[in-house]
């Protein structure tokens, strides 16, 4: 059950970094405040598997005790129908996006000044989820979630009925979008990394374009909290944390930006090694990390996707 549980964790994570690089690697759009995307899915997820627990058994959940409330806010009504729950949040981070992104791409905003934006969003977003009075758990969050859908969360088939679903919902996404980016609008989405000045130049309004890949990308992301907030268990302030963010870029970067499938290949390794190392020598971590980071950096500008050529091309050295 633990390994399952693992595989689904680090699915979702892969899922997170491809709707990084689907604006990053394609549109030249670096996010770093993607987790606010993913922490919305979850938190919606977690509101909703709340909701049914408080109406299944009638105890209510420890931010109510600890408030002092005897109902759940107004804003959880219908979060016990698993639909609306799912549709809430993958609208609630469309909404959000468009705030965001009409904001920012209307003033032309870009570069590292659009980046700092959405990890200041991101940074706002956690103080705001520390405050217990707001519903959402504040410092400790929302735990003790006992079933989905219907499904016991204890239970081994409901892990690895959740690990498939995370890894086929990848697979789905990895399809999708690697149609998407060969299609017309993917030659868009690349002119507009390439330079954005020249194809306003030639009449295309490059705001709608943005937007457009801008939104698909968080609610891909919020999809991805909602999936793994039911197999992690808990959901917290954490999850908003500008490092987890930054690690998303991360990911990205050493996988390789501009690749899909190298995008969530660099999640799966880095989370995979994180989950053993954290275990093994927690405060080596960081640097390790660091390390890995600077390497790639170094030596595959373009990430591992850059691995197979470099290795080649040595190769072929050798041989000469």
């Amino acid at each position: 059950s633990y390994f399952l549980n693992l595989i689904g964790q680090i699915a979702t994570f892969g899922m997170l970094a491809i709707a990084l690089d689907l604006i990053w690697g394609y549109a030249g759009i670096l996010s770093l405040g993607h987790g606010l995307f993913f922490a919305v899915g979850g938190y919606v997820i977690a509101m909703h598997m709340v909701k049914v627990s408080y109406i299944a058994t009638g105890t209510p959940p420890d931010f109510m005790l600890f408030m002092g409330w005897d109902a759940l806010p107004s804003y959880y009504r219908g979060l016990e129908y698993s639909g609306y729950a799912i549709i809430l949040g993958v609208v609630l981070a469309a909404i959000l996006a468009f705030v965001i992104g009409f904001t920012a791409f209307r003033s032309r905003v870009v570069g590292v000044y659009f980046a700092i934006l959405t990890q200041a969003f991101v940074y706002v977003a956690m103080l705001l989820m520390f405050r217990n009075d707001t519903g959402f758990g504040g410092n400790n969050g929302m735990t003790g979630f006992t079933e989905l859908f219907g499904l016991p969360l204890a239970e081994r088939k409901s892990v690895a009925l959740l690990s498939a679903v995370s890894i086929l919902t990848v697979a789905l996404v990895l399809a999708v979008l690697a149609r998407l980016v060969t299609s017309r609008f993917g030659q868009l989405l690349i002119a507009i990394r390439d330079d954005e000045a020249r194809l306003r130049f030639l009449g295309h309004e490059t705001l709608w374009i943005k937007l457009a890949v801008w939104g698909l990308s968080a609610v891909i992301a919020a999809v991805a909290g909602m999936l793994y907030v039911p197999q992690v268990g808990i959901i917290n302030p954490r999850v908003l944390a500008p490092d987890l963010s930054l690690e998303i870029a991360v990911w990205v970067a050493i996988g390789g930006r501009g690749s899909l499938s190298g995008a969530f290949f660099g999640a799966v390794l880095i989370s995979a090694f994180k989950f053993v190392l954290t275990a093994v020598v927690p405060d080596l971590w960081p640097f390790i990390l660091s390390g890995l980071v600077l390497l790639v950096v170094v030596l595959l500008p373009n990430g591992l996707t850059d691995l197979p050529a470099a290795m080649a091309a040595r190769l072929k050295g050798r041989g000469r």
